[in-house]
């Protein structure tokens, strides 16, 4: 299945030549990847941060298609390649007329605090299930 986000590109997304500046690119990635957790999920960033939980990023490579205009609205796309026992790979894709702008690809891993060290963790089982669900569910 594909999770969409539109995310309209501001002035604070862009250099002085009005283009999307490419570390904001991955401050976006980030929003969507929240706001998947959160709509689709059903579990919000601030709830596994009160347990000391997250799903930090720990890799990420982009590939920068086409530039983005101030004003502009990205269609972000995102798609579950991968789950493992406490990692995700994502595929972020940001199109915008038909055309895709960028691609990313992203690993997170649940982790959390363990004895004060940050330590990877399993998916627990109802947030499994339902990553599960979304990559697995035909698209519609």
């Amino acid at each position: 299945m594909i999770y969409h986000r539109p995310i309209q590109i501001e002035f604070n997304h862009c250099d002085p030549a009005g283009i999307v500046f490419y570390p904001r690119y991955f401050e976006m990635t980030n929003s969507v990847a929240e706001n998947f957790f959160r709509e689709v999920v059903g579990e919000t960033y601030a709830t596994m941060i009160a347990r000391a939980e997250g799903t930090p990023t720990v890799t990420l490579s982009a590939e920068f298609l086409l530039p983005s205009r101030l004003g502009e609205v990205l269609d972000w796309r995102l798609t579950i390649e991968a789950l493992g026992r406490s990692s995700m790979d994502l595929l972020l894709v940001a199109a915008c007329g038909g055309e895709d702008r960028l691609r990313v690809k992203k690993r997170l891993v649940y982790a959390g605090l363990r004895g004060g060290q940050p330590a990877a963790l399993s998916w627990p089982a109802p947030l499994r299930d339902r990553l599960e669900a979304f990559r697995t569910a035909p698209e519609t």
